[in-house]
């Protein structure tokens, strides 16, 4: 059972286009996919450098983080707004 909690702000008229467009799945469109790769493989390479770079510590497991995270949100941004 879900508590009774009500709202205490109304979203705006973007709020709700924002909502609506980050919390669906957004199928590939012609050409995406490859991009997607292609920011993967070029992420891959500069990650293997860092390994190979960078002694093992937790600021390397932090830059690989980062790294993981600044593919995911460059590709969401292909996918979220073409």
């Amino acid at each position: 059972m879900e508590p009774d909690i009500q709202p205490k702000y109304t979203p705006s008229e973007k709020d709700e286009k924002n909502l609506a467009n980050n919390f669906v799945y957004h199928a590939p469109k012609e050409g995406q996919a490859e991009r997607y790769t292609h920011i993967r493989e070029c992420a891959g390479e500069f990650a293997r450098l860092l390994v190979e770079q960078c002694p093992p510590s937790r600021e390397l497991s932090v830059a690989l983080t980062e790294l993981e995270t600044a593919v995911f949100w460059a590709n969401a941004a292909i996918a979220r707004n073409e």
